[in-house]
């Protein structure tokens, strides 16, 4: 196969696996607390193909880097919504261990615990690993993350930061986890009751961003059809009258 070939072959795989990254955000433009991910192509160091072919270049996905550019804050209204202005997550409780995240859509369950919207308790900045117990009055969430149930204060979000957005990583969807031998501080954002944070990402970027990997991949399979069959074909033409 030419180097060129096998170039413009694996850029097409670099696209594709950006597509797929398209794809997830595109699907998550109306969940609040979404982020994208940013990432980059690189030329692989191939010492073997270099040695029988000193003009191909693996070209291969870079390093993928959570992009934490903070959504817009949309009002909802509802008592149990609460977003966070500038850095800083909710802490959560799973079964894996203590999550973070940046989706404030609350749910409250039978027993009073504060959970997410996917049933996972809410932890309070009290007593470390303990779910918040708001109760069954009225809702309301201050700027410091105190919550009350009526006039009563039922305890305070956890809010945590990183000193460093490569500290974290996706889990999955809205939920991240620290990275190995990273810890959480205690942040002190401001936190907007009755709203949330939308996705950082919208349909008009993310729909010019697959108009031009499209666009991308197509010239790359052009690429390959005149290397494949173009080129060879007229070499073997041209070959067979000698």
């Amino acid at each position: 196969m030419p180097g060129g070939a096998y170039s413009a072959l694996s850029g097409m795989r670099a696209r594709l696996e950006d597509l797929d990254r398209l794809a997830s955000d595109l699907a998550n433009v109306g969940t609040s607390g979404y982020k994208t991910e940013r990432t980059s192509t690189v030329a692989a160091e191939r010492p073997s193909f270099r040695a029988v072919l000193d003009s191909a270049v693996d070209v291969t996905t870079g390093s993928t880097r959570l992009d934490f550019k903070p959504g817009t804050i949309g009002t909802t209204g509802r008592s149990l919504d609460a977003a966070i202005e500038g850095q800083g997550f909710f802490a959560v409780s799973t079964p894996a261990g203590e999550r973070y995240t940046r989706s404030g859509a609350f749910m409250r369950s039978g027993d009073g615990t504060l959970t997410t919207n996917d049933g996972l308790p809410v932890l309070g900045a009290g007593t470390p690993g303990v779910p918040l117990k708001v109760g069954t009055g009225q809702i309301s969430i201050s700027e410091d993350g105190t919550v009350k149930a009526g006039d009563v204060v039922a305890g305070k979000l956890k809010l945590v930061s990183f000193e460093s957005e490569d500290d974290i990583e996706r889990e999955t969807g809205t939920r991240f986890k620290a990275k190995a031998g990273k810890t959480p501080v205690a942040a002190t954002p401001r936190v907007v009751g009755g709203a949330l944070e939308q996705s950082n990402v919208t349909m008009v970027d993310r729909m010019v961003a697959l108009t031009t990997l499209t666009r991308s991949f197509e010239a790359l399979q052009r690429g390959v059809t005149v290397l494949m069959n173009d080129i060879d074909s007229r070499a073997i033409g041209e070959l067979g009258r000698r």
